[in-house]
């Protein structure tokens, strides 16, 4: 864990004006970040060229609808320590005309899957544009990757991406009170385990009970690793009992909605059958869904809105975000 006096770096100016330039950790606030992310900082719907991939092809095909996005804004220090924030369409037009702004948006903060290995949060634009389609302030965060960072460095990144958004959330005009931690695969991993573990945020000043729900989407929550390819993701001598987030509850909990893809022969419903009977034993508040006719990776490709059609993930997830945030 980071020492206790380590704060999440804010906003820097100089990054929304050369959106494909990383910042540097300078701390801005109110009107100071406004007017840094209104000046040529929102590229509407703009994004970079990949690599032919199926994700490549999602967000190929899906609508700006309008909304914003400021890139490559550092929440720490390392490599990977960034994200991008998307923005609803009629606050991304207020934000460029620099128009006054009085309403306050709900927030969540994404997080990818990829086995802890690959990804990033270029990939998963679609989702960011989907969530602020719908509303929604949204970071979509990149964090370290394995083999070279193994548990909990990718935990740490996850806890210290979500501390970063409650500080600067008033900052992006979304509410701190009102937000959400959203993640798919190895990032519902992640998300649930920086949050159900209270000792992740506890470096940045937070309690799990900050955050104000919890969604994991087909997470592997509990499993051997050990029998796996991804035990390269965790240290040689790792346990299950150490690393898995239904073995690591500690603190006050938010609710959490922990969803299983009916057809996913990647992440076993299992995973989430156990995480679920630990959180309630604790005595949080869960539900679960299934997403019909849903496999691993189209329970999360399905948030593109073009895609929505082919199951109802976005569906499941905006109202359950809907009754916890608005």
């Amino acid at each position: 864990m980071k020492d206790s006096s380590t704060r999440a770096p804010a906003i820097d100016s100089r990054n929304t004006e050369q959106p494909n330039i990383k910042a540097r950790t300078l701390k801005l606030t109110g009107a100071g970040v406004t007017a840094a992310l209104a000046i040529g900082g929102i590229a509407l719907a703009a994004q970079n060229a990949q690599a032919l991939s199926p994700l490549a092809v999602v967000n190929g095909i899906t609508s700006s609808g309008g909304v914003g996005v400021s890139k490559n804004i550092l929440y720490g220090d390392e490599p990977s320590q960034d994200l991008d924030i998307y923005y609803p369409k009629l606050l991304a037009q207020a934000m460029k005309a620099q128009s006054a702004i009085n309403d306050s948006y709900p927030m969540v903060v994404f997080v990818h899957g990829g086995s802890w290995e690959s990804g990033n949060k270029e990939q998963y634009a679609f989702v960011g544009q989907s969530l602020a389609q719908a509303g929604y302030v949204t970071a979509v965060i990149n964090y370290r990757k394995a083999p070279e960072h193994v548990y909990p460095d990718y935990v740490e990144d996850a806890a210290q991406a979500i501390a970063w958004s409650l500080d600067n959330a008033t900052s992006l005009h979304a509410d701190p009170k009102r937000l959400a931690v959203v993640g798919h695969s190895a990032g519902a991993f992640n998300a649930v385990a920086a949050v159900a573990n209270e000792d992740f945020l506890a470096p940045y000043g937070v309690k799990p009970k900050d955050i104000k729900a919890v969604v994991g989407i087909a997470g592997p929550y509990s499993y051997d690793f050990r029998k796996f390819d991804s035990a390269t993701a965790f240290a040689a001598d790792a346990t299950p009992d150490e690393v898995m987030p239904d073995r690591q509850i500690k603190g006050e909990q938010p609710p959490y909605l922990l969803l299983t893809a009916e057809k996913d022969k990647v992440v076993y419903a299992t995973n989430t059958i156990k995480m679920t009977k630990a959180l309630q034993e604790a005595g949080v508040t869960v539900e679960n869904g299934e997403i019909k006719g849903a496999s691993h990776a189209t329970s999360i490709g399905a948030m593109a809105p073009p895609l929505r059609w082919v199951n109802d993930v976005r569906a499941q997830v905006l109202t359950y975000l809907d009754k916890k945030l608005k």
